[in-house]
């Protein structure tokens, strides 16, 4: 834009004055409390939760970050479903709480997360919508950033054999899982398919089909969800196909009609994932902030499996290949 005649010739000294001048009102601001770094707020971050949940561990994660200059806001994602919004997060003298309302229920009461950061470690508990608490404990969450971007790939692996379900096992006892002809299939709802193997970075081939109202997925080393659902002629969303879950929505939808068989090709650097579905380019080099709803657990430093959603509907799976970065 062309500067106003009136004001062009303002300039040099004048300039400088009001630099000095904008100095002296800003760093007095921030030496008085207004400083926002992570260092001054440490609760600032993403974090990887273990939760205690009826004798077992359950994943969850935090993320907390600033809005404005001052105010903490954030994201949790527990145990299931997708990744929800909080609106504030207290932080003071260690202590940080929040609140959500209920995801899942008809509760009127909301979710309570109240914890203690100590050592750049969480402690605390969580009181569900029931009134029900668990305890947690949590550690920031590690960048995963790889000096190189571009890995040298090693031999593919053909991780379902079209015969029978070796080199899998399902994460509960009810197994659903048959394979038949060449095709991994889910008739009904029951447990997760687990592949035995874990890997670190990765890129995976794998076709799918599911019938109407179809709503399956694919975790990426057990932590990061491919979203599966029949979202033929929907608007892109995170939740429906080619999404990671809650987090990441794809830039277009390619699905095809429920019957149809599909494919991914899914390229996974570090926290940096790459979706082609369907022969496009969906999601290209983004990066997954943290775990999904349904998740194994929270490690996310280390290597993981692919797992196979089987709770919710029918789904069928072929040709799931595997190319390990070396």
């Amino acid at each position: 834009m062309r500067n106003n005649s009136f004001c062009a010739g303002f300039s040099g000294k004048f300039h400088g004055l009001m630099l000095a001048l904008a100095l002296l009102i800003v760093i007095p601001f921030y030496s008085q409390g207004g400083n926002t770094n992570a260092e001054e707020q440490p609760i600032i971050g993403r974090w990887d939760l273990t939760v205690q949940m009826n004798n077992q561990s359950a994943p969850s994660w935090l993320e907390v970050k600033l809005s404005g200059i001052k105010t903490l806001v954030g994201y949790f994602v527990g145990d299931a479903g997708s990744a929800r919004p909080i609106s504030k997060v207290n932080f003071k003298d260690g202590k940080v709480s929040f609140s959500i309302p209920p995801q899942w229920d008809n509760s009127d009461n909301d979710m309570v997360f109240e914890g203690t950061l100590e050592n750049d470690k969480l402690t605390g508990v969580i009181t569900s919508c029931s009134g029900t608490k668990y305890n947690f404990t949590g550690e920031r969450a590690p960048l995963l950033k790889r000096a190189n971007t571009s890995p040298e790939w090693g031999k593919p692996i053909t991780l379902f054999n079209g015969k029978n379900l070796d080199g899998w096992h399902p994460q509960k006892p009810n197994n659903q899982w048959v394979a038949e002809g060449g095709i991994l299939k889910s008739p009904k709802p029951g447990t997760n398919l687990i592949t035995d193997q874990k890997f670190d970075d990765f890129k995976l081939h794998i076709e799918f089909r599911y019938p109407e109202e179809g709503n399956t997925g694919i975790y990426l080393r057990g932590r990061y969800e491919v979203q599966v659902e029949d979202s033929k002629r929907k608007e892109p969303a995170s939740i429906y196909l080619g999404g990671i879950y809650g987090f990441l929505t794809p830039n277009e939808n390619v699905a095809k009609a429920p019957g149809e068989w599909q494919t991914y090709d899914i390229t996974l650097i570090g926290r940096r994932v790459t979706i082609v579905a369907n022969g496009k380019a969906i999601i290209t080099d983004q990066i997954i902030p943290g775990i999904t709803g349904g998740a194994i657990d929270s490690k996310e430093g280390e290597p993981g499996p692919i797992m196979l959603q089987g709770d919710h509907r029918p789904a069928e799976f072929r040709n799931i290949v595997i190319t390990p970065a070396k």
